[in-house]
């Protein structure tokens, strides 16, 4: 093998090993039947099925948005929920606490997600030099794994010969091709930037987390009542937590009413459990303070 990576070439695929004349009759019949199926499966849908919605953001950043806004949302709820239950902290108290939480919980959170980024990309190259290996060393081996692969998907044999044969002929291609279909790992992407999933992640973070604890500061003109800014905190992070499940559809293109309910539920759940947790170690299993 010599030459540029992307015109390197194998030794052509000898069919004879790989297919046996004595089944070209049965091969050309099943070629002829999944033709036909397929058609009378397209004149049946094509117009009847709309064209589905695809994603509306394709960006690397989506997940680590609402990863991070939901868990700092519910974190942060949660936090507010536990404290109120004991009725025993001020408004002064529970801002404290949250958002020096938020900060923790924050950098935290970005710098999880900077290594675990950092970790599958690193995974993903050293898998890919044991492909490249794999490919270098054994080819032929390799052309006919993936050729039975083909096989097992359906494809008609002389066919997936003929596509695996030109394959073969392109190094990096067959490379990328071996580790998305027969191991299951997307090839690394040299752009990609760590770093960045976990920035998004920490801002995102931070500013879905101050929902909660707007409610502490925006009443504080009109009312010293701690009930009424629990309340106002509640209502605020419905308000955010349906804000986010919105953003999810958009992105996504699911359903907007089912994202919404998810993701309200899953921050109410979150909070009544802090809350219950909360009130049952103060009044049932007497921790409180002398």
């Amino acid at each position: 093998m010599s030459g540029n990576n992307n015109n390197n070439s194998y030794t052509s695929i000898d069919k004879s090993n790989l297919l046996n004349p004595e089944i070209d009759e049965e091969n050309q019949m099943f070629r002829r039947r999944r033709t036909e199926e397929n058609d009378e499966e397209e004149r049946a849908q094509i117009n009847d099925r709309p064209k589905p919605k695809g994603p509306r953001w394709k960006g690397e950043s989506a997940k680590s948005v609402v990863y991070g806004g939901l868990d700092a949302i519910v974190t942060c709820f949660s936090l507010i929920s536990s404290i109120s239950s004991g009725g025993s902290m001020s408004s002064v108290d529970v801002l404290v606490l949250g958002f020096a939480n938020l900060v923790a919980d924050g950098i935290s959170m970005g710098f999880g997600d900077f290594l675990s980024s950092s970790t599958e990309k690193e995974m993903a190259f050293k898998e890919r030099d044991v492909t490249q290996w794999e490919v270098d060393n054994h080819a032929m081996s390799q052309i006919t794994h993936l050729i039975e692969r083909y096989r097992e998907l359906g494809m008609d044999p002389r066919d997936a010969t003929t596509v695996v044969e030109i394959f073969s002929k392109y190094k990096n291609i067959m490379v990328d091709e071996k580790m998305m279909g027969q191991k299951g790992i997307v090839p690394p992407n040299e752009e990609e930037k760590p770093w960045k999933s976990g920035l998004v992640t920490f801002t995102s973070f931070l500013l879905f987390g101050c929902a909660p604890l707007l409610s502490f500061i925006i009443l504080i003109p009109f009312t010293n009542d701690d009930t009424i800014k629990f309340i106002g905190a509640c209502i605020l992070s419905v308000l955010a937590l349906t804000l986010l499940g919105l953003a999810k559809a958009k992105i996504s293109g699911g359903s907007y009413t089912l994202s919404a309910l998810m993701t309200v539920s899953n921050g109410v759940i979150a909070a009544a459990v802090a809350y219950a947790i909360g009130w049952s170690l103060r009044n049932l299993a007497g921790l409180e303070d002398p």
